[in-house]
């Protein structure tokens, strides 16, 4: 599975619209898996990882919202609901359960598209003035330090840019190039140096380091627990 991708679970009873969103999604660079009712969405969301899922209300057996209510009870993952009801109240019931948005059909798959890109956006919008723990260590931007084991070490402008990038964007590869843009460095051996200061201050052992790992051939990505 590709790290850099978003994963999405599509649960509609309907197989036309299960299909054309699957092929739609995949085109549009997300890994996409589906499922037919809540039973085999709870099979799935109980080995699989999803960054969005998209929920028809009206499903025989769980509907909809029941499902929805039990999804945010144990996992924090944004949830579309899709249905053929446009009507205020079934707009407002979605929400009011914990649903991220609503979309009713028929509907255009750009339309869907689009609010899927909101959602994720906000999600990974990183919050420059708050702490973020990265393993043992507690990033904190708005200070510019970083705290382990004791110690609290400061990080410089570069450095806390290129954070903001990697925390609003864990498990993507960064290529030297990208950083470089980020930072504002231009020598791959200045970069290199950078990301090495910055694994003395968040690795227990850096020269073993656990979240800001190298890939070999093409960048660097930030692991977060």
């Amino acid at each position: 599975m590709e790290v850099n991708k978003s994963h999405i679970l599509i649960v509609d009873d309907d197989d036309r619209i299960r299909d054309l969103l699957r092929d739609y999604l995949s085109e549009n660079n997300f890994i996409v898996s589906t499922a037919e009712n809540a039973e085999q969405a709870k099979i799935k969301l109980k080995y699989l990882k999803f960054d969005i899922i998209i929920l028809d209300v009206m499903m025989p057996g769980q509907n909809g919202y029941e499902l929805t209510k039990d999804i945010k009870m144990h996992l924090k993952v944004p949830i579309i609901l899709l249905t053929a009801k446009g009507e205020v109240e079934n707009r407002i019931k979605g929400l009011e359960i914990g649903a991220d948005d609503y979309i009713g059909k028929p509907f255009e798959p750009k339309e869907l598209l689009l609010r899927i890109n909101n959602i994720t956006k906000n999600e990974n919008k990183i919050d420059p003035n708050a702490k973020y723990e990265v393993g043992p260590s507690i990033i904190n931007l708005s200070k510019m330090t970083i705290y382990l084991e004791g110690k609290t070490k400061k990080i410089n402008n570069s450095e806390k840019k290129v954070l903001l990038e990697m925390l609003s964007n864990p498990g993507k590869t960064f290529s030297r190039e990208e950083i470089g843009k980020i930072s504002g460095i231009s020598q791959e051996r200045s970069i290199d140096v950078m990301i090495t200061r910055l694994r003395q201050k968040l690795e227990v052992n850096p020269k073993n380091p656990r979240y800001l790992q190298t890939i070999r051939g093409t960048g660097y990505v930030l692991w977060i627990e």
